[in-house]
């Protein structure tokens, strides 16, 4: 089950990233600690856990609103498109910026996910160097 989630810093942007996957989400780290901005990185491995985070509940009661949320597609027990379907459904969560942060480079995924009310879609870059410009203007674009 989930754990309870500290308070943010006063003043800090809250980031969420909703990644299954352990290298990816080092990296994403990594670039988020190389922007000189305040932002309080957290991270849920799957869907299901995505949804309670963001409801504040099973564990994650104390969770704190993020400003952003970096949503990966192919997740276990709940992908990412029904994620953002939740989201939508929700009147309280849907005004939350939502980019879909993905390996996948198909046309008709990237058509579906805004349609079910992404704010953007970005596939991973390849190299971390590309990954680092790649958040820093997400980052800047939704968190500035």
């Amino acid at each position: 089950m989930g754990l309870l989630t500290p308070l943010t810093e006063v003043g800090h942007k809250v980031l969420l990233s909703i990644e299954d996957d352990d290298a990816e989400y080092h990296l994403i780290k990594m670039a988020v600690d190389e922007i000189n901005m305040a932002i309080h990185l957290l991270r849920v491995k799957d869907g299901e856990e995505a949804m309670w985070f963001l409801k504040r509940s099973h564990g994650h009661e104390i969770a704190p609103r993020p400003d952003l949320i970096l949503l990966n597609l192919n997740l276990p027990k709940k992908n990412g498109f029904e994620v953002l379907t939740d989201l939508q459904h929700s009147e309280s969560l849907r005004s939350i910026p939502v980019v879909m942060f993905t390996s996948t480079k198909t046309a008709s995924e990237r058509k579906k996910a805004l349609a079910l009310g992404a704010d953007d879609f970005i596939s991973k870059p390849n190299t971390l160097d590309e990954l680092l410009e790649t958040i820093k203007a997400v980052c800047s674009r939704f968190l500035a």
